[in-house]
Parts: C-alpha cells; sequence; structure tokens
C-alpha cells in the first residue's frame, strides 16, 4: 500500500497496518530528508513511500521481490531503500528496539538450543524401464 492509499487509515488502522503510530511514521520521515543526497538521480519513490516499503519489509516478512513488486521498483532497489532508511534512522538514534530481553516464566535466555539431526530423506527406489 501506497502513502496516497495509507492516508486514508484510520489512526488505529494505519498502526495495525505498520506497526507504528502516524506520529512515529512523521519522525522517521522526518529523519530521512535530513540525508537527502544533494547530487544524482531524483527517487522514483517519495520518501514516504520509502518509509513504508521498510515498514511492510519488515513488518510482513515478505521477500525484498514481493515488496519491490508492490511498489512498482526492482528487488536490487528495494534493497537499496531498506538499507538506506535502516542506516539513517540507526544513526538518528531516536529509533531503537527495547535493550532488556523479556522475563518469562522459567525461560533462561543465555541457553541456546539448535537442532542439527539427520534425518534420511525416503526417496522411491529407481526402477529400470526398457524401451
Amino acid at each position: 500500500m501506497k502513502y496516497i492509499d495509507s492516508k486514508k487509515l484510520s489512526d488505529s488502522q494505519f498502526k495495525r497496518y505498520t506497526g507504528i503510530s502516524w506520529s512515529t511514521f512523521y519522525s522517521m520521515v522526518e529523519q530521512l530528508k535530513m540525508n537527502i543526497p544533494a547530487k544524482g538521480r531524483p527517487p522514483k519513490l517519495s520518501l514516504e513511500d520509502q518509509v513504508l516499503l521498510c515498514l511492510s519489509y519488515w513488518r510482513e516478512y515478505r521477500t525484498l521481490f514481493h515488496v519491490a513488486t508492490s511498489y512498482g521498483v526492482s528487488e536490487p532497489t528495494a534493497s537499496r531503500i531498506v538499507r538506506h532508511v535502516e542506516e539513517c534512522l540507526i544513526q538518528s538514534k531516536l529509533f531503537n528496539l527495547p535493550k532488556a530481553l523479556p522475563e518469562g516464566g522459567g525461560i533462561d535466555w543465555n541457553v541456546v538450543i539448535v537442532d542439527a539431526t539427520k534425518i534420511p530423506i525416503q526417496r522411491p527406489k529407481k526402477t529400470e524401464e526398457k524401451l
């Protein structure tokens, strides 16, 4: 969903769609405006659409190919947009994830278990056919 279409959403619908409020969204766009390159070709997507592309990539766990197709850009362009938005938001130090891990009943977050069990694959036996 592009920015033009998302403006029609209510506050609760927008938060449900993107995972953030309108005020946070506009703060992200403002941070991107501070990092617009002075030279070069103008981007195909507006800053608002770039932020929405990045949010949809993060929120929906879709592949870059699917996100790029939704916004009418190529997959490498979508990848560059995601990296650029991430770098700008990280450099601003206004947006971050909580540092503390959630406390759960009996959960030890210092233990990692990896299942690397070998399981034989059952394949049909090859049959020899005579022509």
